[in-house]
């Protein structure tokens, strides 16, 4: 059988979804219908959020759902569907792990640190976060690894100076908010964040928003970092398959691209070049991700 590493996964508990039922302001579950800021309503399959094959899987890190906007509430709506999450995903036992999440809106590195300390992996930003220096601190003693997860879609009318709307389409926010919030992440990690962080390891789903393709444009406009790979960036392939992949692999290398569902949204690809290239992104990259390393 073959084994693999999955470090993007959602999966709702009882606990959480009570907790969404408890609201009546967005976020909240209106029965089975998930209304959000700036998202049409989603009609939620309960079956997406019950027992889930895990045949196969060594590990399933499950993550808040970040474009909900929870970590941006006020502290006193944000932590109760916080500790919600934490309690029903830690309660959910192996394969399972977590990824921790934490309020944005008044950071407090001493309860993240706690949640890290009952079990998380590490910890998971929305991409539209303040990267918060303390939290990635409390992260670096640990040794612990950062997932930097798309937000809330912008409820802003991108087309504005047209007069033209979005698109009414259930595919806009994955294809348009997720995908620019990852881009400027990857970017903004590069050039803000590596420099007060040198030894913090991050992962980006659905591959940066392949902004690293964009090394081309980034040398023409002045950037310099074309050839430097940060091996401690890692792309994570949520919802690409293998011609992404192979791009991503391109200009990065193999060592950074690991395995990632999306699930139930989306199903793990198959990277489509070979056995040994399946073994690095599906396990060993995986295992690097999250490994601590040994005491100097």
């Amino acid at each position: 059988m073959v084994v693999t590493i999955d470090v993007h996964q959602h999966l709702w508990t009882g606990s959480f979804v009570d907790a969404l039922r408890g609201r009546t302001s967005p976020p909240y579950l209106d029965g089975w219908t998930l209304i959000l800021d700036g998202e049409p309503p989603y009609p939620v399959d309960p079956q997406d959020h019950a027992d889930r094959d895990t045949t196969g899987l060594e590990l399933a890190l499950v993550s808040l759902s970040s474009p909900l906007g929870i970590e941006f509430l006020p502290p006193e709506e944000s932590w109760p569907l916080l500790d919600a999450y934490h309690d029903g995903a830690l309660a959910l036992g192996e394969p399972f792990g977590v990824w921790a999440a934490t309020c944005h809106s008044e950071p407090d590195p001493d309860r993240l640190a706690r949640d890290l300390d009952r079990g998380c992996a590490g910890l998971q930003i929305p991409a539209t976060a303040e990267p918060d220096d303390r939290l990635l601190d409390v992260l670096t003693e640990r040794d612990l690894p950062l997932f930097v997860h798309p937000g809330p879609a912008a409820p802003a009318n991108l087309f504005a100076h047209s007069g033209a709307a979005a698109p009414a389409k259930a595919w806009w926010p994955a294809l348009v908010p997720y995908v620019q919030q990852m881009h400027a992440s990857w970017h903004y990690f590069h050039a803000v964040v590596r420099p007060r962080h040198p030894r913090l390891r991050v992962c980006f789903a659905l591959l940066a928003g392949l902004a690293p393709l964009h090394s081309e444009r980034l040398i023409a406009r002045g950037g310099t970092n074309r050839g430097q790979v940060d091996q401690s960036f890692f792309v994570e392939t949520s919802s690409y398959g293998p011609r992404a992949i192979d791009a991503i692999v391109r200009e990065l290398g193999i060592d950074v691209v690991v395995n990632g569902s999306d699930a139930p949204y989306a199903t793990a690809p198959d990277p489509g070049m070979g056995t040994a290239a399946a073994h690095a992104i599906q396990v060993a990259n995986p295992r690097r991700l999250l490994t601590r390393k040994a005491a100097a």
